[in-house]
Formats: C-alpha cells, structure tokens, sequence
C-alpha cells in the first residue's frame, strides 16, 4: 500500500468519525455515557472477527507475546479515551468538544518525539498548528470558560494521541492490524461494560432507543474507520496520520449541515480550508521535498 492510499484510508475513518459524531451525541439521551462504548465496541468486535480470521490464515507467523501485551494497552488506551471523550460532551458543548478533541494533532507529534525518539518531517509542526486552527474556526472561532467536560476532553485528546502511537507501533510491529483491532475493540467492550454495570443504570428500553446509534457507531464508527486506521497505519507515521484523522471536524460539520440543518459561518468555512491546506500540505511536501534520483534522470 503507498502512503498516499494509507492518507485515503485515513481520510475515510475522519469520514465515518465525523458523522458517528452526531450518534455519539444523541445516543446519550437515553443510555448512559460507558454502556454506550461497551456495547458500541462489542459489536465492533463481532465487525473484527472475520477480519482477523482471515489474516491470521494467511500469517506466517504467529503473534508475539510483547505484540499481544501492545494489543492490550492499545485498548486500555481507547477505551479511555473514548470515556473520557464521551464523560465529556455531558458537561461541555459540542463546539468545545470539537475543538479541545482534535488537540491530538498537536500532542501526537510531540508524544513521538519525547516517546519514541523520533523526528517528525519538518512539515508536520506547521501543518499540526494550521490544523488546530483550522479546527477552532470550523467550532466558530470562540469557546466559554473551561468546564469539567474540557478538562475531560483534553484529556480525551492526550489518550488519542498515545492510542494512534501505540497503533502505529504495534500495527507496524506485528504486521497484523486486524488482530489489534479485534483485540482492542474487545478490550473496550469488556472494560466498558464491566465499568457501566457498575456505575450506571441500565435497561432493555434505554438500548432499543439508542440501538441505531449503538448499530452505527459499532459497525462503522469503531468497527470500519478504526480497522481503516490500524491498517493505514503501517504505511505512515503516528503525527500525519493525526492531521488526516482530524478531517472528522470538517466532516461533522459538513453532516451537521445535511443531516441537522445547522449552519456554518464564512468561519467555518476559512476552517474548512484551512484544514485542507494542512492534509495537502502533509502529503505533498515530503513527496516534492525528496531528492530527485539522478541515475534516472542520466
């Protein structure tokens, strides 16, 4: 796969994230916050298991045990997330929340290099900046005072960032994406559970009225787009791979337009732009900015 189909991918899971969104949010209406990711997750893992059937037939060699303890963490690192993302939207706006979640394409970059040593491509800083503030112009160029759920969602945007570096070393490692995505959707579907059954209510009536976002963020959401980025993954690195994944801010804004009605102002789209500027600029510049090969030119 080249980088630029694994940017596709990318781009596609930033696609389905986006419009999860919208099930994210309304799904709270009547089922709580953690039993909306554990069983959002299990039915990922049901979306996983022929995924991860076939590439383990077609593996040449098994799964290390290190590999399975990073598919592990990898989990643990997701589920977090997503608990302290979703904790969050209960005590914060969708605005605040848009904006504060796609800090994970500044973070990533920093976490590589302090984590793992590892120099980013010189265009990743800017494009990383140019992203955020695309990201704060599409959320309306303005946020209240901080709240709980924005310390959450911080929070929630570290934990992503560690989630897309572990990927990008496991998947990488291991060759096998579609094992760690099985292993960590039921990691979070296990966790998530277990927590909700513990914290928070639950009955057959809250799940009927939020089964069609279960069902969409299950099958698509965690399932499709989190399979597209352990697989995408492998052929890029960590930071470039957040600048794309934080396409899902253009993206819910575009299906809160056709999907809700809602409204963009010329702000949002100068973000939208903006946005797009930074995706193009990661994918072109290290392509044009590589030594041109002088025995092909001879």
């Amino acid at each position: 796969m080249s980088r630029l189909q694994a940017n596709f991918l990318l781009l596609l899971a930033g696609a389905i994230w986006g419009a999860g969104f919208i099930a994210q949010s309304t799904a709270m209406a009547t089922l709580g916050p953690i039993w909306f990711i554990g069983l959002r997750f299990a039915v990922a893992t049901l979306v996983a298991v022929p995924f991860a059937l076939v590439e383990s037939r077609r593996a040449t060699a098994p799964v290390r045990s290190a590999d399975r303890i990073g598919f592990i963490v990898t989990g643990v690192a997701l589920f977090a997330a997503a608990a302290f993302q979703q904790v969050g939207l209960l005590t914060t706006s969708v605005t605040n929340s848009g904006f504060l979640t796609g800090l994970y394409v500044v973070f990533t970059p920093i976490l590589t290099v302090f984590v793992l040593r590892k120099r980013a491509h010189w265009i990743i800083w800017p494009a990383a900046l140019t992203a955020t503030a695309g990201i704060f112009l599409l959320s309306g160029g303005a946020f209240s005072a901080l709240t709980t759920g924005d310390v959450l969602t911080i929070v929630c945007a570290l934990l992503w960032s560690i989630q897309m570096i572990c990927v990008g070393v496991f998947a990488g490692r291991s060759g096998r994406p579609l094992a760690l995505s099985l292993v960590q959707f039921a990691v979070c579907a296990v966790v998530g559970c277990a927590v909700a059954a513990i914290v928070e209510p639950i009955s057959l009536a809250a799940i009927r009225g939020a089964l069609p976002e279960i069902l969409y963020s299950g099958l698509f959401s965690s399932g499709l787009a989190f399979i597209c980025q352990n697989v995408a993954q492998r052929y890029t690195t960590a930071p470039q791979a957040a600048i794309f994944l934080s396409s899902e801010a253009l993206f819910a804004a575009f299906f809160g337009v056709f999907l809700l009605g809602e409204t963009i102002p010329a702000a949002g789209y100068a973000g939208c732009a903006i946005i797009f500027v930074a995706m193009l600029a990661t994918e072109l510049v290290p392509e044009l900015s590589k030594p041109k090969d002088r025995s092909a030119a001879a």
